[in-house]
């Protein structure tokens, strides 16, 4: 049954309705259609006759009692919320009342404000918390305009990045189309000043010291300083893990933690061959080239992280860091092999440090594009983040966490890159060897729009491998991805509306490292 009217309606069910006309008209004049019964049995043949909003609910009255005619309206209409007003604070009755799900209970004698307050808290709230996150999100993205347009710094960023990612999460429980179409456009608009921001300053970054941190940086800055504590470290890296990702999930982790949250840039091209090793190694990916060429071999993709560990292993030599003990690196492709880790957890409590690779959340993105089924579950940017939630809750990382809570060692967390929802196809344009990825490609004598890609024709400039005397880059910007001319429609249909990495936008390269201790 639909409301036929705008205004709010109330039954509200007292023997002594009579007296109750001063409230009844005080609601009125608040807006609200309140209609009064006196007894249970005349609440019950309203509420299976009309449509109410909320019902105000005397606990006390001859012949059907509150607990009584509760129980029987929700029998009619499970989801109308219903007001207990009671004479008795007793609490054996307030858990009888609450364990037949009343929404709120008042001790009478009530006043009209209290009946108001409650009112508007239980059919009101979604209106006012709506008009007021516009204002709250009006006020602050124009305070934040207000530095996107000046001198811009590089923790600036992570404040855009941090802004963007808490009010993804504040509109996920929003039913509010404007605002969420107003949050889209400054989106976009901030990622078009972040890109500009980078073709500015990124190549400088490479070269010196004074940088930001990037992808080399994150383990000697994070990881190294607790080993040379003597601390016990587990480092885990979840692949394509998106700040607003893990802004979710952290509350979860807080309940075993002391968090400390810390931002960083994943380097360029924003994916795993080339951030991940160089978050492991310490270098950029044209120095690991030249001292490791048997990972760089060749142009062949899925054979470019293949030496990790050892990665890993030179950069703490390096910094002097010689473990008295073994170490672990294991890398998690699925939830069974994690739930095997799981199972053996007791063996790497003695050990000085523990690395762990999580490949699920990279795998889901890409599997999305091809998967019929886990595309019409995550649709939308909100629904992937619910089912990421979800995956984390029963997943053996969230498990291995909470196994290493009750340990004394430090647990850093965080990620080799981001992702981002590709919006608009670019043309791309090189030879059969070029590299298959949509954000990033590399080979021989590539090209793109210059405005919607950077195009590299000197990698080294960029700190990146040249594999032949003529190897290119091109990198998307904000959220295109890169087409063929003469696959153009095939790979607009696949792969539109899906999550990629490799290029720049603040969803892939500012990323969360969180330095989490045992409470």
């Amino acid at each position: 049954m639909v409301s036929t009217t705008e205004k709010k309606r109330v039954l509200w069910v007292d023997d002594e309705i009579d007296s109750l006309k001063p409230h009844i008209l005080f609601l009125e004049g608040k807006g609200y259609e309140v209609v009064g019964v006196m007894s249970g049995d005349d609440a019950l043949v309203a509420v299976k006759e009309q449509f109410f909003d909320l019902v105000l609910l005397d606990e006390m009255m001859p012949g059907k009692d509150g607990l009584t005619t509760l129980e029987e309206i929700k029998d009619i209409r499970p989801h109308l919320p219903v007001v207990m007003v009671t004479k008795s604070e007793e609490e054996s009755l307030m858990e009888d009342a609450i364990g037949q799900k009343i929404d709120d209970y008042l001790v009478k004698p009530v006043v009209p404000s209290q009946i108001l307050s409650v009112i508007k808290r239980l059919l009101d709230s979604k209106r006012i918390i709506g008009s007021s996150s516009m204002r709250r999100y009006i006020t602050e993205i124009n305070k934040f305009n207000q530095r996107l347009y000046g001198a811009m710094q590089p923790e600036d960023w992570y404040d855009a990045a941090r802004i963007m990612a808490e009010w993804n999460l504040q509109l996920d429980e929003s039913n509010d189309p404007g605002l969420q179409e107003t949050h889209a456009g400054t989106q976009k608009e901030w990622n078009y000043e972040f890109t500009k921001y980078l073709d500015n300053n990124y190549k400088d970054w490479l070269n010196s010291e004074s940088r930001p941190p990037l992808s080399p940086d994150i383990t000697s800055q994070y990881v190294i300083p607790e080993l040379k504590k003597n601390r016990k470290v587990v480092y885990i890296v979840v692949d394509c893990l998106r700040l607003d990702q893990w802004l979710l999930v952290e509350p979860l982790v807080a309940e075993f933690f002391n968090i400390e949250r810390h931002y960083y840039y994943s380097i360029l091209p924003t994916a795993t061959p080339f951030a991940r090793n160089a978050l492991f190694a310490g270098m950029f990916p044209d120095e690991i080239h030249r001292q490791y060429p048997e990972n760089y071999g060749s142009s062949e993709e899925g054979s470019l992280n293949k030496i990790e560990d050892r990665l890993l292993q030179d950069n703490l030599a390096r910094h002097g860091v010689r473990l008295e003990k073994s170490s672990r690196f294991v890398k998690i492709y699925n939830n069974t092999e994690g739930e095997e880790l799981v199972k053996k957890v007791s063996d790497f409590f003695g050990l000085e440090l523990v690395t762990l690779v999580f490949n699920f959340l990279d795998i889901m993105a890409h599997g999305r594009s091809s998967n019929v089924i886990l595309r019409e579950i995550a649709g939308t940017e909100a629904a992937f983040r619910s089912l990421m939630k979800s995956w984390f809750i029963h997943s053996p990382l969230f498990s291995l966490l909470k196994a290493f809570a009750e340990r004394d060692c430090t647990v850093v967390l965080t990620t080799d890159h981001g992702s981002v929802l590709c919006r608009k196809g670019t043309m791309a344009h090189g030879r059969r060897n070029t590299s298959t990825n949509l954000r990033y490609k590399y080979g021989d004598n590539l090209n793109s729009d210059p405005k919607e890609s950077v195009i590299i024709k000197k990698p080294e400039e960029w700190r990146l491998p040249q594999f032949t005397v003529s190897t290119s880059y091109i990198i998307a910007k904000e959220n295109f991805y890169f087409v063929y001319p003469n696959n153009y429609n095939e790979m607009v249909r696949r792969f539109q509306d899906s999550f990629q990495h490799g290029g720049i936008s603040i969803e892939e390269m500012v990323v969360p490292v969180a330095v989490m201790r045992p409470r």
